[in-house]
């Protein structure tokens, strides 16, 4: 049986997700995988890479073949360089971190204190309408 490492995607038109899997050569793009040994996003700003790298190892080692993508990632993870003992450059861009919610809305109720605070209903746009007809008729009188 042939072994192959390649992508299977996911996701909806346009915003793909991939996952690196290991599978049968014979199965279809997306059937069912032996194991998944990580996942790729290519559209976020930098793109997302996680690899399990001792079972990529692993499976290099027993003969699965890689696909063109498949290599790239590992070039990038640093997975390649250790199964062929390459030297190179690896390296995978950190992810920036997310901002974390409750410091922020702590942070934005500590500004709120120190500023006085406003009325927090709106009229509607019909009575805010109507307010500035009678405000223009007011001065119209006087």
């Amino acid at each position: 049986m042939a072994v192959k490492i390649r992508l299977k995607r996911l996701g909806k038109i346009r915003s793909p997700h991939y996952r690196i899997v290991v599978m049968d050569s014979r199965t279809k793009r997306d059937g069912r995988a032996i194991e998944e040994i990580g996942l790729y996003q290519p559209k976020n700003d930098p793109s997302v890479i996680k690899v399990d790298s001792e079972r990529a190892q692993y499976w290099l080692g027993v003969g699965a073949q890689p696909t063109e993508a498949v290599v790239t990632i590992f070039k990038r993870s640093g997975d390649w360089q250790k199964f062929t003992g390459e030297g190179g450059e690896a390296g995978i861009d950190p992810q920036a971190t997310p901002a974390d919610k409750v410091a922020l809305f702590n942070a934005a109720l500590a500004e709120a204190d120190n500023e006085p605070s406003t009325a927090a209903i709106s009229k509607g746009k019909k009575k805010a309408a109507e307010a500035d007809e009678a405000g223009a008729e007011t001065a119209d009188e006087a």
